[in-house]
């Protein structure tokens, strides 16, 4: 029985120790009534100094956690701002990052960063935790998988402000930030062709994403323009990671005819063009360029440094910011959704520079 007692007793206390605080547990340790507390916890003018004094000690005495979701309903605003990236880990989108708390934070505004990991799935549970937790806004680069939107269509619904930046979808009514991938793509493939290259291959990127779509756009216009053949067999659709791009080099070096330049709508493909041509004997870039996109911290640091796009990460991200204040303090019915386009920064390193 002493046994069982002592277990009871042990088991209360952590319950205790476990229990949220609420305000009833502060009005009761004060002698107070709830509502006294909650006015207190408000700054209401018609508390007492005194009273606000002894409630605030006594809920961090009391380690009282206020329900911010509750406070965010009852005031209709939580200042709280959800982002969503496909993946945090890639200096591209941590640069956005920045960018955005950058804007937010001094406008008073926390940030929650949700991760898709390009997963469609994962961006529709993304959707519906920044909703249930009140956001005041939400700011999103489309998943890889994504090809159906409803999930942002309800965020809308809800009234929420929705701003896309980098990937984006156009049929959504939304205000987006992107930079010109069109101008980009033309820019590398135009800088090939003055260099000399002829036969200029592309990794482009799952065309129901607008950037790859547009970059391949330029990379053909470009080829249009300086009168060179367009070859649908030096074109190749894929994830864009360092593995697709050496699967994408070795297929293009079995062709009879292999390209004289690689053109990748992303760094990390070009970053597995790189390491099979080294493998494979190849001199980069005497006998093949490689040019990327998106200007990635390691594009300085490989051998040779890569030729590529800069994206201007940091002002995309406090763009998309500002544009989420703009529509906040817009009156409903007001805000007119518009789109922001970036220019892009082509950056030439000896990955495809010849020796002239």
């Amino acid at each position: 029985m002493i046994v069982l007692f002592l277990f009871v007793q042990i088991g209360m206390k952590i319950f205790m120790k476990n229990k949220k605080t609420t305000i009833h547990d502060i009005a009761d340790e004060l002698g107070v009534t709830a509502s006294t507390v909650s006015r207190a916890l408000q700054d209401h003018p018609r508390i007492s100094d005194s009273t606000k004094e002894a409630v605030i000690e006594t809920a961090e005495k009391l380690n009282y956690q206020p329900n911010n979701i509750a406070v965010a309903l009852r005031k209709g605003k939580s200042n709280i701002l959800g982002v969503i990236v496909p993946t945090a880990d890639r200096n591209f989108f941590a640069s956005i990052i920045r960018g955005i708390e950058e804007v937010a934070n001094d406008a008073g505004y926390n940030v929650i960063i949700c991760q898709s990991y390009d997963s469609f799935e994962k961006e529709k549970n993304n959707i519906k935790a920044l909703l249930e937790a009140q956001v005041d806004g939400i700011l999103a680069s489309i998943a890889m998988e994504t090809v159906e939107h409803s999930h942002y269509e309800k965020v809308l619904k809800k009234g929420v402000p929705l701003i896309f930046y980098d990937r984006v979808n156009e049929s959504i009514n939304a205000s987006t930030v992107v930079i010109d991938d069109f101008l980009g793509a033309y820019r590398v493939v135009e800088h090939l062709i003055e260099q000399g290259y002829r036969r200029i291959a592309h990794f482009a990127g799952q065309q129901h994403i607008n950037i790859y779509k547009e970059r391949l756009r330029g990379y053909r216009q470009a080829l249009r323009d300086h009168d060179l053949p367009i070859d649908e067999n030096l074109i190749i659709e894929s994830k864009l990671k360092i593995e697709s791009g050496k699967n994408s080099t070795q297929k293009m070096l079995s062709l009879s005819t292999p390209p004289d330049a690689i053109f990748s709508a992303s760094d990390y493909a070009a970053m597995g063009a790189i390491q099979v041509l080294k493998e494979r004997g190849v001199s980069i870039p005497d006998d093949t360029a490689v040019a990327g996109f998106s200007n990635e911290s390691f594009t300085s640091l490989v051998d040779p440094p890569l030729t590529t796009v800069d994206q201007h990460t940091n002002r995309m991200g406090k763009f998309a910011a500002e544009l989420f204040l703009e529509q906040v303090k817009a009156e409903e019915g007001n805000f007119i959704t518009r789109k922001t386009v970036l220019k892009p920064e082509l950056i030439v390193r000896p990955s495809s520079l010849k020796e002239k």
